[in-house]
């Protein structure tokens, strides 16, 4: 069990072997979580989720209603699905998907994810790609990453810019969905 304190809320996370840094928090995910702040009127998605702490977070500070979590680890989706309950946001929307290949979910206004960065780049692309389209104008991505050569260039074609900042040895890249252009070229 993790016990900690994130933006002033106390969480609780049961975790175990075989889902990513079971014995402790992520830094990147850290690291990517102390720029982001969650606000009235934000939807979040915590896009390949792990054991819930983004979006677990999320949901505590925004509601349940307005977050998503989604990871292609069935033993994933349930740990986060127990940790919400765990926390207190039981009502927070918790499913297998690969990537966005099964959500139907849009009109996020913050996408958030610690993308498997050390495999190739096709798993980050789908994210950077899809993920444009589901956020509304004026939303943004956040991926927390140890190489931002590549992620800075892709967030820079599809986005048309990107904010790099580096913390702890990790880069959190954050961009903007500012127009509708990109998004009718990926249809």
């Amino acid at each position: 069990m993790i016990e900690t304190e994130l933006k002033g809320v106390r969480l609780k996370f049961q975790t175990q072997e075989g889902v990513f840094s079971p014995a402790h928090i992520d830094q990147g995910t850290l690291a990517m979580l102390s720029l982001v702040d969650f606000a009235e009127g934000d939807r979040v998605l915590d896009l390949g989720c792990g054991y819930g702490v983004v979006g677990i977070l999320a949901a505590k500070l925004i509601g349940a209603e307005n977050v998503v979590l989604v990871d292609n680890d069935p033993l994933a989706v349930r740990l986060s699905r127990e940790n919400a309950a765990l926390n207190g946001v039981p009502g927070v929307l918790v499913c297998v998907s690969d990537g966005f290949s099964q959500l139907t979910e849009t009109g996020f206004t913050k996408i958030l994810s610690n993308p498997p960065y050390h495999t190739d780049f096709s798993v980050a692309k789908h994210f950077i790609e899809k993920g444009f389209n589901r956020l509304t104008l004026g939303g943004t991505m956040c991926l927390v990453v140890k190489r931002k050569e590549w992620y800075k260039n892709k967030l820079i074609s599809v986005f048309g810019g990107v904010r790099i900042h580096e913390l702890d040895g990790y880069y959190v890249l954050c961009a903007e969905k500012r127009t509708h252009q990109y998004a009718k070229k990926l249809r």
